[in-house]
């Protein structure tokens, strides 16, 4: 067994949302830097030009890429070999939520009782939390601050086997046409298929975790992937929009086994402030 102090924990969660809000991930922005380089339309070029333009002002001024600096989302890899020490998980990630949103002077949007007098929490906890058991003796933490425009544009759905891939194709691209410019496009469409109601939409969550544009391992899955991509850039939406050809930076979609009565299909939007950050303790 390996020990792994809470205090650590927290310390890292907390310098991890500082971070990812600050500094837009590496292959973000080349996606982006890609995009407006085929980019027909020259507004389309220009609103990407500003996009890129902010992401190197958030990072040089420290200033958060995006006002809404999100809901805390975390996934962790547990290491079964793993002893926490110090405390418990949970509250030893939420200290570590509080604290870097304090620190970085980071936008609060947490109310609690959402369906009526909805207060602020204040400190942007509780985090959603999602955890794996894996082999080994370490903690990967993954944190992922979600605004609310893109995951308000996100859906979930139970479709009958019949309809097969082609109900799948026509559910993402309807959905990304119905959203327009209210995610902020261009848009990672993280896409979870099978399972469970609950098992969906945690793989097409943890899809957005994936390098931009990396295809699923899996042929068939990975075509899937560029033809949806394919028919949501030709919707014409584009960046923020304006129009253009770039609606859609990446399409990351993942499958797991279903029952023989359902097919649960989901669709987590993310839009192009595509913000995450990891650590391995």
């Amino acid at each position: 067994m390996r020990d792994i102090d809470c205090k650590q924990i927290t310390e890292t969660v907390s310098n991890l949302f500082q971070e990812a809000c600050l500094h837009l991930p590496k292959d973000v922005l080349t996606a982006l830097e890609q995009a407006r380089e085929k980019e027909e339309s020259p507004v389309a070029k220009d609103v990407l030009s500003q996009i890129i333009e902010n992401t190197e002002i958030s990072a040089r001024e420290k200033i958060p890429l995006c006002q809404d600096t999100g809901a805390a989302v975390v996934i962790l890899e547990l290491g079964q070999e793993v002893h926490i020490t110090g405390g418990d998980l949970e509250t030893a990630i939420n200290e570590g939520v509080r604290q870097g949103y304090e620190k970085g002077y980071l936008r609060k949007s947490m109310v609690r009782q959402p369906f009526s007098a909805r207060v602020n929490t204040k400190d942007n906890t509780p985090a959603i939390i999602h955890t794996d058991i894996v082999p080994g003796d370490k903690l990967k933490i993954s944190v992922i601050p979600k605004g609310g425009g893109s995951e308000n544009c996100s859906r979930l759905t139970v479709m009958p086997p019949a309809k097969g891939r082609q109900g799948i194709i026509d559910f993402v691209v309807n959905l990304v046409d119905e959203s327009g410019s209210n995610p902020c496009p261009p848009v990672i469409v993280g896409l979870g298929i099978g399972g469970t109601t609950d098992k969906t939409m945690t793989i097409a969550k943890k899809a957005l975790l994936r390098k931009v544009g990396e295809p699923n391992p899996d042929p068939e899955v990975a075509e899937l992937e560029r033809e949806i991509l394919k028919r949501v850039n030709n919707l014409g939406i584009g960046p923020m929009g304006y129009g253009g050809r770039t609606t859609a930076l990446a399409v990351h979609a993942e499958a797991f086994p279903a029952h023989i009565a359902s097919m649960p299909v989901a669709v987590n939007i993310q839009c192009w402030c595509a913000r995450h950050k990891e650590a391995v303790l």
